[in-house]
Parts: C-alpha cells; sequence; structure tokens
C-alpha cells in the first residue's frame, strides 16, 4: 500500500519552543503553569465552600 506524503506544516513560536528550548526552560515553563493551575483550582474550591 502506498503512503500519501505528509504535507509539511509550518512551525509556531510555541512549537519552536518545545523543539529547541533548552530543558531547564521547558522546566521553568512547566513548574510556572502547575503553580498557576494550583492557584486556579484552590481558588475554586474556596468558591465552592463559601457557597455551602
Amino acid at each position: 500500500m502506498l503512503m500519501a506524503k505528509k504535507e509539511k506544516v509550518k512551525s509556531t513560536p510555541f512549537s519552536d519552543f518545545f523543539r529547541y528550548a533548552k530543558s531547564a526552560e521547558k522546566r521553568k515553563f512547566f513548574d510556572r503553569i502547575a503553580r498557576e493551575a494550583i492557584k486556579e483550582q484552590q481558588q475554586m474550591l474556596e468558591k465552592a465552600k463559601k457557597m455551602f
């Protein structure tokens, strides 16, 4: 079976970051995202507690 050629997709700044950034930079990025997510979740839990 013949495979169709994959169409080349233009890279984005986001994909370039993950392709070329050093592991320390990626770690810093993911740490910041995790902290922000935890903060949002804690705010949501506090809001929910006030409802009951």
